[in-house]
């Protein structure tokens, strides 16, 4: 039973170690995990942990064998490395949403927060990704403050090109 428990607390002691070394480690399993990290230390930390103390229960509740003790804990860890490489793999599949770019702007309505000359540049207030934003604008025409606007272009970074919206 003593080899059991050590085999369970050894596997504790290596994914605490490879939480706390971050990568480090992680070039000793390099080459025999393949491209999707099968063999990543939390998998096999994983797989010890269960093994060494599935092995430890099966062993001193039915008093079993070595044998018996050591096969139900391999079936054991083999589950639970499984679930672990599994869990890695949905964290790393990170497929959230691009980042809000500035042509995205376009088609967008705003108001105009400073008033827009003919010839010149005035301020609108935009929403990209949610969040308000001023930018420099154009129009072709003069617009008045407080005028709800259109995004035609986008001229720079920071400077779009707007018309009036006629309700």
């Amino acid at each position: 039973m003593v080899w059991f428990l050590g085999l369970g607390i050894g596997g504790l002691l290596l994914l605490v170690l490879s939480l706390v070394v971050d990568g480090v480690l992680e070039g000793l399993l390099d080459g025999l995990g393949g491209p999707d990290g099968f063999l990543s230390l939390p998998v096999v930390a994983g797989f010890l942990s269960a093994l060494g103390f599935t092995g430890a229960l099966v062993l001193g509740a039915t008093g079993a064998g070595a044998g018996a003790a050591a096969g139900a804990g391999a079936v054991a860890g083999i589950g639970v490395g499984w679930g672990t490489w599994r869990f890695g793999r949905v964290l790393l599949r990170d497929t959230g949403a691009p980042a809000p770019r500035g042509e995205d702007l376009t088609g967008s309505a705003g108001a105009v927060v400073t008033a827009i000359p003919a010839d010149g540049y005035g301020e609108v207030l935009l929403h990209l990704a949610g969040q308000p934003v001023k930018y420099a604008a154009r129009s072709s025409r003069a617009v008045a403050r407080g005028t709800e606007v259109w995004v035609e272009s986008v001229l720079s970074p920071t400077s779009v090109l707007v018309r009036p919206v006629d309700r």
